[in-house]
This record gives C-alpha cells, sequence and structure tokens, in this order.
C-alpha cells in the first residue's frame, strides 16, 4: 500500500509528505512552499469524485478571492508541460470565474492511482460531495481493489455508511439524480430501494415528492407496498384466456396503470387498478368516467 493511501483519514496535510515548489523556470516562488502557476496550465482532475459545483457558491467564492486572494494553495501533480489538480477544484474554479491569471499552488509526486483517494478524502473532510457523488468515488475504489472496511478506513468512515451509500447506485439514474440535487433525501431513497421494481420505486417516488412524505411515512408505504405484491404473487392466477388478456392490456393503455384480474375463469372476480396518491386516483376515475 502507498504511503498517501496509508495517510487517508489523518488529515490531508498527510496525503501529500512529497510536496515541493515546481521548477524555478516555470513559476515564481510563493509563501509556505507554493508558487504561483498560470490558471490556464492547470487540467482538472480526472478523478474528481465531485460532478456538481454550486454556480452561486463559486459567485461568491470568486468575490472573496478578489478581496483577499487565494488563501490556501491548491495541490497540483506535474503532467508534462501542464499540471494536473489533485486538491482544490473548487478553488481553481473560483480563480477563473474571478479573472485571475496565477493562482498559488503546491506541486507533489502523486501517482496516479493515487488521485481519487486524494480528491475523495479532502471532500469528505469539506463535506463538500452528496450521497451519490460519495457512492460513486467507493464503487471506484472497491473496483480497484478496496474492501468496504479499507474504504472505510481510508476516509474515516464506518463499513456501514460505505456500505449503505454504494446501495444507493442500486437506483435507477433518474432517482439518483434526484438524491443528488436533494429532491429526495438518503433516507427515502433507502425506502426505495425496499421495491424491486423500477416502475413502482417510481411511483412512490412521485409519492413522496408531491405529498412530500417523510422518511418514514415513505418507509410504510413501501413495506405496505412489498407486502401487497407478495400477497398477490400468492394469489391464484386467472386462467389464459387470449381475450381477457386483450382486454387487460386495453384497460392498462386506457388508464396508465397496473390492471389485475383475480378470478376471471371462476365465473367471478375483481378488477384490480393500482393507483398512487389521491392525484392518480382522480385521473384514473375521470378516465373511467370519461368513457360512460
Amino acid at each position: 500500500m502507498s504511503k498517501a493511501r496509508s495517510a487517508l483519514g489523518r488529515g490531508l496535510g498527510a496525503l501529500i509528505p512529497g510536496a515541493s515548489a515546481p521548477p524555478q523556470t516555470d513559476t515564481t516562488p510563493g509563501p509556505g512552499g507554493a508558487a504561483e502557476i498560470e490558471v490556464e496550465r492547470i487540467d482538472p482532475n480526472p478523478e474528481q469524485p465531485r460532478r456538481l459545483f454550486d454556480a452561486q457558491q463559486l459567485e461568491r467564492l470568486a468575490d472573496s478571492i478578489q478581496r483577499h486572494g487565494v488563501l490556501q494553495p491548491v495541490v497540483v501533480r506535474a503532467a508534462g508541460e501542464r499540471y494536473e489538480l489533485v486538491v482544490g477544484e473548487r478553488r481553481w474554479r473560483a480563480a477563473q470565474v474571478a479573472g485571475l491569471k496565477t493562482i498559488p499552488a503546491v506541486v507533489a509526486e502523486i501517482a496516479p492511482k493515487d488521485r481519487l483517494e486524494l480528491a475523495l478524502v479532502e471532500n469528505v473532510q469539506r463535506h463538500d460531495l452528496n450521497p451519490i457523488e460519495l457512492a460513486l468515488a467507493f464503487r471506484a475504489l472497491a473496483e480497484g481493489g478496496a474492501t468496504q472496511d479499507e474504504i472505510g478506513e481510508r476516509v474515516s468512515l464506518d463499513r456501514s455508511t460505505v456500505a449503505n451509500h454504494m446501495r444507493l447506485l442500486e437506483l435507477g439514474r433518474d432517482l439518483q439524480a434526484d438524491v443528488e440535487h436533494g429532491r429526495i433525501s438518503v433516507g427515502h431513497a433507502k425506502a426505495l430501494l425496499q421495491i424491486q421494481s423500477p416502475e413502482h420505486r417510481r411511483q412512490l417516488r412521485d409519492r413522496i415528492v408531491a405529498q412530500q412524505l417523510s422518511v418514514r411515512a415513505a418507509e410504510e408505504a413501501a413495506r405496505h407496498f412489498a407486502g401487497v405484491v407478495e400477497r398477490r404473487t400468492k394469489a391464484p392466477r386467472a386462467p389464459e384466456d387470449p381475450n381477457l388478456e386483450r382486454l387487460v392490456d386495453a384497460l392498462r393503455e386506457r388508464l396508465k396503470t397496473r390492471v389485475r384480474l383475480v378470478g376471471a375463469g371462476t365465473g367471478r372476480g375483481q378488477i384490480e387498478i393500482e393507483f398512487y396518491g389521491a392525484a392518480e386516483l382522480d385521473r384514473i376515475a375521470r378516465t373511467i368516467l370519461e368513457g360512460l
């Protein structure tokens, strides 16, 4: 294991023991081992786990930089004739917004395989990552061979936290986006994971957003839904009949929801029409009544 990896979780300073100033021909030395590097010569970290940068926050940071300068240097690694960001992408982006030509930077000898871990631990320490960004970074580390225990140790989180975040990636991309943008919480997402069908997860998600359900209410709804599905799988199936199947298909197409026939081959039975929330019930009812 590399020195940088064993240092993770002990603070960002422990991650870059090999930091050094860049060549004198390229930069002007600055305080604290940092030097001024041209902003345009720095490229973003390709392993950056953070995907969303709030425009208003960048504007506020840019205003601060214009008044006070960049108070904390970014960390970069040499990449040929250019430099590659390792730590401090938000400061680098804000410096561009502020119109700076150079930015104070520390050049560190960092192997490409350590870029993700360094960027991840900085963002974790600053609480800058949303749950999906964390989950994607954890998955990338796992794909590199790290166990959940090792990932937790590196970023100073317990294994269960790592596992719960990685489970969020079982959701569809649209639901992941809801978590990223704060439309639903991690608690709501965990409730959705109790439901196997992506279609039904989406229906419960719509109900969570429309009715502003609490996490507890979402969990109860998910348990209830799971119980209903289990009971239905045990219910006797209607005998196969092409005419009945066409009827059910027509109802599903008309009502835009799940429709089932129960006991249709026995001479009596039920038509079950699913709905999720008062708004959907109203839509289905109006659709049925319009045909009368």
